[in-house]
């Protein structure tokens, strides 16, 4: 059993760490402040090929292994979350649906200009009425004279609404299936399509500079080539769509988490009481030790699930694990941060009241804490 990163991962991970500390965290309270999407900071990541990673070069992707892309999520989300959720969602949710199941034509179409960072592109699963029941979906496609006429409504979609963003992969039910479930097909909508109508950006606790708005569809046309897959295999493709998505989660929220720890052992050894660094104290001293230790275990559990998924070995049971530890690990963390503080966590001055503020998400998205138990519990045989 061999940990060590081979020469590309260790350079990917350099290459980003240096470009979170000299390009985003000198303006991450301003991103936070304002909420503004960082336009410039997005663009250059596509420069250096970040939006592409785990692609192959022949479709402008950068040709890194999985592994490294999580690395990479990692330690962009070190430097701030709202920059790293963007990228995993354009990555994990926006373009591997295109490079997993889509076509030639689709592939040269959308995934190119994805891949070489000069588009965005978002998914659309989540709704009103379909949350962590990811199969009830209620959006409708119904095939009429070549064309599919979608009809319902989608929120807390990432990326939908940038100046960036080509478009959209949405859900849909599109019949009946012969056990009598929904049948759910993917369904391509470029940006602008009449009939989708792109809602205001959200007003969030956290990840305040990525873009997060509701979605709906009025009538809308597209032509009937606009399925990834074959039709009716929706379901089944953003499951394993998922699988991978928590995996970058996890590391997402690895980077989170060392953030906390790098701001909290900072503060604790410049901040001084009873004539002492406040890390000489043990009441101290065993926060920062329990928030390595988990830390690097919720690493660890992630490298696993991406080596699995690397392997073509089953990796379900361990992506649901990897992003329920990860994250939880990731909220103690910020807990501790900000108590180790004291009042200055509580004010935004201090990173770690944005680290508080945006952790909690982590627990939410791409399945819930207790999807991720149920998720694990079912492979268990319960």
């Amino acid at each position: 059993m061999d940990f060590t990163l081979n020469e590309e991962q260790n350079a990917i991970r350099a290459t980003c760490r240096d470009f979170a500390e000299q390009e985003i965290k000198p303006i991450a309270e301003e991103l936070d402040a304002t909420g503004k999407f960082p336009y410039e900071l997005i663009q250059k990541m596509g420069a250096l090929g970040l939006l592409g990673l785990p692609f192959p070069e022949e479709y402008g992707g950068a040709g890194a292994d999985f592994l490294s892309y999580c690395l990479a999520i990692e330690e962009i989300s070190r430097g701030d979350v709202s920059v790293g959720i963007t990228m995993e969602a354009h990555t994990s949710l926006g373009a591997t649906p295109f490079y997993l199941f889509g076509n030639e034509k689709q592939k040269r179409c959308y995934l190119e200009p994805l891949a070489r960072g000069e588009q965005l592109w978002a998914f659309g699963l989540t709704e009103p009425e379909a949350g962590s029941d990811s199969g009830g979906t209620q959006t409708r496609a119904i095939l009429e004279d070549g064309h599919w006429h979608i009809n319902g409504a989608k929120n807390f979609i990432t990326n939908a609404g940038t100046d960036m963003t080509g478009g959209v992969t949405i859900t849909a039910v599109t019949g009946t299936r012969s056990d009598g479930r929904n049948e759910i097909t993917n369904i391509i909508v470029p940006k602008g399509t009449p009939g989708y109508e792109i809602g205001k950006p959200y007003k969030k606790m956290g990840w305040k500079a990525s873009d997060t708005r509701p979605l709906s569809f009025e009538d809308c046309m597209v032509p009937a080539e606009n399925i990834l897959g074959q039709r009716g295999d929706g379901f089944k493709q953003f499951m394993q769509i998922l699988d991978a998505g928590r995996v970058a989660i996890a590391a997402l929220s690895v980077g989170l988490a060392q953030a906390c720890l790098d701001e909290a052992l900072k503060y604790a050894q410049d901040r001084h009481q009873f004539g002492q660094p406040i890390s000489k104290f043990q009441a101290v001293q065993f926060k920062l030790a329990d928030m390595d230790m988990e830390i690097e275990l919720a690493r660890l559990m992630y490298y696993k699930a991406a080596w699995l998924h690397m392997q073509g070995k089953p990796y379900t049971r361990e992506a649901s694990m990897a992003k329920l530890f990860a994250s939880e690990t990731a909220k103690r963390a910020a807990d501790q941060a900000v108590q180790i503080h004291g009042g200055y966590g509580f004010m935004d001055e201090f990173p770690v009241s944005r680290y508080w503020r945006s952790v909690k998400v982590n627990e939410i998205g791409e399945g819930t804490s207790e999807v991720q138990r149920m998720v694990i519990a079912k492979l268990l045989g319960c």
